[in-house]
């Protein structure tokens, strides 16, 4: 089931299966609109955007921003998706890669490891997202 209220983008809804949530994910982060991205995430959600350092709220965003600067899209390939009633470990390989707005070559990439919940409405959203979650 796929949710596609007025709040939001029609195109990348949000999803009521866990396994899909990293392909949701993907999808809204290519959009590279920060807001339609801000919606896979939890009001209270923690971001690691580097080994070490989180953030929630303002921060998470802006961090996330950072990344949608690159203009590059991200590829998302699930390992693992585990399931304990509405909460869900995904294992997730991402790679960012191509070259940069300034022409630089860019290349990211990881396996994280987040924690998603469904919420009341049915659908998920990213609790924690460590995107270099094995470091």
């Amino acid at each position: 089931m796929t949710h596609t209220s007025s709040r939001h983008n029609p195109t990348v809804p949000l999803t009521d299966d866990p396994r899909q949530h990293p392909a949701v994910f993907a999808a809204r982060f290519n959009t590279g609109n920060a807001d339609v991205l801000a919606e896979v995430y939890t009001d209270d959600a923690v971001f690691v955007p580097e080994p070490g350092s989180e953030v929630t709220g303002p921060a998470l965003r802006a961090a996330n921003a950072e990344f949608l600067a690159l203009g590059l899209p991200i590829r998302v390939s699930p390992r693992h998706t585990y399931v304990a009633e509405d909460i869900a470990l995904l294992i997730v390989d991402w790679e960012i890669d191509g070259t940069s707005p300034n022409g630089e070559p860019i290349h990211l990439s990881g396996t994280a490891t987040d924690v998603a919940r469904r919420d009341a409405d049915g659908y998920w959203r990213y609790v924690i997202d460590n995107p270099f979650g094995i470091a």
